[in-house]
């Protein structure tokens, strides 16, 4: 099979090298030609996936009609916030002839159009899948067991898309419930950075359970809002994910937390870093969301304030614990 992957990053060399690994013939896009160089001469991404060798016969190349000639996938790992104006480059370099397989995670703030409304707004009615789960690319790179969801509305692509990807240590799991996969991918960035707040101001256990507990309540509330099956939300694409997004060491969202907690200010944060902090515009679409669909989300409103109003910290903590009393399901 030959593969496209747009996005240079630590998911997308991820997954770049991974199908490179199961035979499959690879290409991986990045946007900044001088980084590229980089890449092809380290053979290795220092700046987003350090320790993890790319294959000499990996493809590497910033020209995109370059990347997407001939593919028979392409792959889009590129950030949210960057989608539309990918796909509108994507769009006229040609790409009628290849399907397409989301792996970013995230709503944009403008439209609040999730990635595969994005896709089929700009690319028209074309073969769709989205990948989603817990799958911390530093653990995937690693041969780590993994378990991961593939959601369409095509179920033959769907099974397509999991025999590609399946391995001894990538296992696949098919659902037709795009909506529930993409939100429960996005918005459990949000509950991330509340459990980084936590682990920053040096709470334990209790409070950790109960950012989960609570967090995938909220995500179920509004994913249903939405049209999304409520099973969906028990599974790897939204519990699955928020678990790991919350404890892992390696999450940036959950680092973005911890910062935050520890008394730094948003943007200083972002500034330190290159690595993209999905949580920090996810929040903002969240935020616009629930309102719209007129959905009570206690902890991505203060997640909101926090990070777009600059609220301390404490006084987020405070405002949810002394919330009036409810009942735990309502």
């Amino acid at each position: 099979m030959k593969i496209t992957i747009l996005g240079d990053g630590g998911w997308g060399t991820t997954l770049a090298v991974h199908l490179y690994g199961l035979g499959n013939s690879v290409k991986l896009w990045g946007a900044f030609p001088d980084y590229i160089k980089v890449l092809d001469k380290k053979r290795e991404n220092t700046k987003f996936l350090p320790g993890v060798k790319i294959p000499k016969d990996l493809v590497l190349t910033s020209d995109l009609k370059d990347a997407i000639d001939g593919a028979d996938i392409i792959l889009l790992a590129v950030p949210s916030q960057h989608m539309r104006g990918v796909l509108g480059k994507l769009k006229k370099a040609g790409c009628s002839h290849a399907k397409i397989i989301s792996a970013t995670k995230g709503i944009e703030n403008d439209k609040l159009l999730r990635m595969s409304e994005v896709i089929k707004e700009i690319l028209g009615d074309i073969k769709l899948s989205v990948l989603s789960g817990p799958s911390i690319a530093y653990e995937v790179a690693r041969y780590m067991p993994t378990t991961v969801v593939v959601a369409s509305t095509d179920k033959n692509f769907a099974r397509e898309v999991q025999s590609l990807f399946m391995s001894e240590n990538f296992r696949v799991y098919t659902s037709p419930d795009i909506i529930g996969v993409e939100l429960g991918g996005s918005l459990k960035n949000v509950v991330a950075v509340a459990s980084g707040i936590a682990d920053g101001l040096g709470f334990g256990a209790n409070s950790k359970a109960a950012i989960l507990t609570r967090g995938l309540r909220e995500i179920t509330r509004l994913g249903v809002a939405m049209g999304a099956d409520k099973e969906t939300f028990s599974g790897l694409s939204c519990m699955g994910d928020l678990i790991t997004t919350c404890m892992s060491k390696h999450s940036r969202n959950r680092w973005l937390g911890e910062e935050l907690g520890k008394g730094k200010k948003p943007q200083d944060i972002i500034k330190s870093t290159e690595m993209v902090l999905e949580g920090f515009s996810t929040t903002k679409s969240v935020y616009k969301l629930a309102k719209k669909k007129r959905v009570d989300m206690p902890i991505t409103n203060e997640m909101y304030a926090i990070l777009h109003e600059n609220k301390d910290p404490k006084e987020a903590v405070s405002a949810l614990m002394t919330r009036a009393p409810k009942d735990e399901i309502y």
